[in-house]
């Protein structure tokens, strides 16, 4: 069992892993925190409708998942970052 990169707590793979499911193709694996670190938004991604993981230090929540973003980077060979531009009407 890894520690937490953050706040050096053993990682329970099992509570991360629920807190992870509402991000597509994503497992513990993918990350070096605790559950308690992790930061998930259910529902937020403006592609797939799924969560977003928020960052630490980071007050505003992402539009894209990883799973979408890493998409868009293969399907235009650019990457958006983690914010859509708004388009004006």
């Amino acid at each position: 069992m890894k520690p937490c990169h953050s706040c050096q707590a053993v990682i329970d793979e099992y509570i991360l892993d629920k807190q992870l499911e509402s991000l597509r193709d994503l497992t513990v694996d993918d990350f070096n925190i605790c559950a308690d670190c992790a930061t998930i938004v259910a529902d937020a991604c403006v592609e797939c409708g799924g969560g977003v993981y928020v960052p630490q230090n980071k007050s505003d929540t992402p539009d894209y998942c990883p799973a979408c973003r890493s998409d868009l980077i293969d399907r235009t060979g650019h990457d958006p970052g983690w914010n859509c531009d708004i388009a004006s009407p």
